[in-house]
């Protein structure tokens, strides 16, 4: 357990965390569901390719961590994100099919994102003892960075009404809105867990660096991925440029505002519930149609 000193989290409701049946139908959701601008649409969509693996390894990891948890409330938080994360990967998983039927199959890319997961981040043959526990809160604190990046995506798509005045699908902003709502919901799991069980700077530090470059990787490489292969196309391309200009018109997160994020992880004073407003999570999930079975 650590003896690092917690940071002291914004004082607001405790949310009891469950997973939520939701439903959602794509069938008549368009391959670029953002009218005009299938780049948007495109980079987006690399949540569909990036969380469904990314989700499955948060629940393994957190099993395997379950055991060091000596704090009840903790317990009870993380088994609550367990079930809400196992969710979210479910819900993206089934849009793959639809954007096959549509032409675009994601499959070589998913191949590469399984692999990175349960492959390069999955579990090591090691010695029971320090070098297992090591590798486990190295998985931890990398849950923690990644978790802080969905907390700021998931207050964005809350907010984006850019969105909804540019005509975007009712059905994939809800699946996006209900999943960026459990994001802000249960944004400081991760985080409290980490400093439960080992809570060390130097490690948040280091396990940032490598989170924040493998998401930028993967992200403009989906982003590319979707636009090649996308067969209403002739000469599909993604740029940076694109995506700083998209941010500035407030269709994807401004670059200034992912830059800013950076130092207020790394602050020592850092606190998740710093981000985004519970009250607003909790009121979009009451009135989601996805997150109520779909009425």
């Amino acid at each position: 357990m650590s003896n690092t000193p917690q940071p002291a989290p914004v004082a607001e409701e405790r949310i009891e965390l469950k997973a939520r049946n939701v439903s959602f139908e794509w069938e008549k959701t368009p391959l670029h569901w953002i009218p005009g601008d299938p780049f948007t649409g495109h980079t987006i969509n690399v949540l569909h390719l990036l969380l469904p693996a990314g989700e499955r390894w948060f629940v393994h990891v957190y099993k395997q961590v379950l055991p060091h948890i000596t704090d009840d409330r903790l317990r009870e938080d993380v088994i609550g994100f367990i079930g809400q994360e196992a969710m979210h990967s479910a819900a993206h998983d089934d849009v793959l099919p639809h954007l096959k039927k549509l032409g675009l199959d994601p499959t070589p890319y998913t191949a590469q994102v399984d692999w990175l997961f349960e492959k390069l981040l999955g579990d090591r043959t090691l010695p029971p003892g320090r070098a297992r526990e090591w590798w486990l809160m190295e998985r931890v604190a990398t849950i923690a960075a990644i978790e802080h990046y969905t907390a700021f995506l998931g207050n964005w798509i809350l907010n984006a009404e850019t969105l909804d005045r540019r005509g975007a699908d009712p059905m994939m902003l809800d699946l996006l809105r209900w999943h960026g709502a459990e994001e802000v919901e249960h944004r400081s799991v991760a985080f409290e867990l980490f400093m439960h069980v080992d809570g060390g700077y130097r490690r948040r530090v280091r396990t940032w660096a490598t989170a924040f470059t493998a998401l930028a990787f993967l992200w403009q490489r989906g982003a590319r991925f979707f636009m090649a292969n996308d067969p209403t196309l002739a000469d599909g391309r993604a740029s940076f440029g694109e995506f700083y200009r998209a941010g500035r018109r407030g269709m994807l997160p401004s670059t200034p505002a992912m830059l800013k994020s950076i130092p207020r992880y790394l602050s020592r004073t850092y606190h998740p519930s710093q981000e985004g407003s519970t009250a607003q999570a909790v009121a979009y999930l009451a009135a989601s149609p996805g997150a109520n079975g779909g009425r």
